[in-house]
């Protein structure tokens, strides 16, 4: 298993202690970002996005299907992840584990609970049917931060999706036609991670600071610059005037990212 020496980690706590990287970069500087988009052909929507050298897939497929009973007027939006070991030395093959059930969860709350997707427009009939997106995310390179990743793969991915037009029929049954519509999306949710060790707090943590992280943070903001979602891991707590900051300082680095994103 690849894991970090203690020559490597008293390095990093060094640099940090002086207000540096083991990289080069800042407290707030990104990795280089890219994305290519209609990465799979037989995918509603699909994107492939990088952080540096870590690599996250995401596919869309859309099924017609009922609505949960108590948002009848509502499609419905999952996420799901897999972590492949070709990706990492620490991946194994097997049902979802720990880390793939929180970047599914992390990265399906940015988007369910931001104004970027209306539930609502997903509504081909109240009571009856609806669409389900349903979005996977498969990690091809895990070179650290992949929560911030595949959030870029995720919303990219959605910006290209195509909804297939339904007919209801006279018995009342869906029949799902030929032509297409495309997914409507307002300014897309995004993620910002920043890692925790002692008094230092940096965005976009590569693999080598995630093995020594005390604690760790995600903030999604959404199209209104509000917060969307917001995720803790790790013992080491971070003080309200932390969180407050890091709230600032994403809200910042999101403005520049989506920049950086294709326009659908």
């Amino acid at each position: 298993m690849d894991v970090i020496t203690e020559i490597e980690r008293e390095q990093i706590i060094s640099l940090l202690r002086e207000g540096k990287r083991l990289d080069g970069r800042g407290f707030d500087d990104v990795r280089p970002v890219s994305v290519t988009q209609d990465r799979i052909t037989k995918a509603e929507g699909s994107a492939e996005a990088r952080l540096g050298k870590t690599r996250v897939l995401a596919g869309v497929k859309i099924q017609v299907g009922k609505p949960f009973p108590d948002t009848p007027d509502e499609g419905v939006v999952i996420t799901s992840s897999e972590l492949f070991p070709i990706a990492s030395p620490t991946f194994e093959l097997g049902p979802p584990g720990e880390q793939a059930i929180e970047l599914a969860r992390v990265v399906d709350r940015g988007i369910r609970h931001s104004n970027a997707i209306s539930r609502s427009d997903l509504c081909i009939k109240a009571g009856a049917f609806v669409y389900l997106v349903l979005v996977d995310l498969y990690i091809l390179a895990d070179h650290g931060n992949l929560i911030d990743v595949a959030s870029i793969a995720a919303v990219s991915a959605l910006m290209k999706t195509k909804l297939p037009q339904v007919k209801i029929t006279d018995e009342g049954e869906a029949e799902v036609l030929e032509t297409t519509t495309s997914l409507k999306m307002g300014p897309p949710p995004l993620t910002v991670t920043f890692g925790k060790i002692g008094d230092s707090i940096f965005v976009d943590p590569n693999l080598a600071e995630e093995r020594v992280l005390e604690a760790r943070i995600s903030i999604a903001i959404d199209g209104d610059d509000t917060i969307a979602a917001i995720q803790k891991w790790g013992a080491t707590p971070f003080s309200r005037q932390e969180v407050t900051d890091c709230i600032e300082r994403a809200s910042k680095i999101v403005k520049k990212l989506r920049k950086q994103l294709p326009k659908g």
